[in-house]
């Protein structure tokens, strides 16, 4: 059995509730623009890391990171890469791929929107965790979590990181 974090689109930014959250994880998962080599480095001093680069993301993280990322967990085939579109809509770039490996889990970022869903079709979960990060049009930034256990998925969480004194009101109210 395995604890798994997903965060996405921190663009550079590093928050400390990362390491609070995750603190029960076996591994974190990015799903792409990392934005600095800082934010990299401090989650992979925290736990192992699984990561993929982003369209913002240049030079020293494209080195150390790839496009698109295959692995397995316990039971469970994962796919990983930063522009991947959602089920019925995967991105032309990795469409062909979601179809002819049926991943069990499929990560994708770069949207900014949280979106857990499962494709009956592939017979795969999609994780988009949001943006961990401060740039770009989101209100709340998210994270996830969630448990492998062999083939089954479970205790799945959404986690907001809302920003001292700011409510859900106060964020609608503009």
């Amino acid at each position: 059995m395995k604890r798994i974090g997903v965060l996405s689109d921190t663009h550079g930014v590093w928050d400390d509730r990362y390491t609070e959250h995750f603190a029960d994880c076996d591994e974190i998962w990015h799903a792409g623009d990392i934005g600095s080599v800082e934010v990299a480095n401090r989650l992979e001093a925290f736990r192992p890391l699984r990561a993929v680069y982003g369209n913002i993301d240049g030079g020293i993280l494209r080195q150390r990171y790839n496009e698109t990322l295959r692995f397995t967990v316990e039971q469970c085939t994962v796919l990983m890469k930063h522009i991947g579109g959602y089920p019925g809509r995967y991105d032309a770039s990795i469409r062909r791929a979601v179809y002819s490996e049926r991943p069990s889990i499929f990560i994708s970022g770069h949207s900014h929107i949280l979106k857990v869903q499962y494709d009956g079709i592939v017979g795969c979960l999609h994780i988009n965790p949001g943006a961990a990060g401060k740039q770009g049009w989101h209100q709340v930034r998210t994270l996830v979590k969630f448990t492998i256990d062999g083939k089954d998925f479970k205790d799945l969480e959404v986690i907001e990181l809302r920003d001292s004194g700011t409510s859900w009101e106060d964020i609608h109210a503009e």
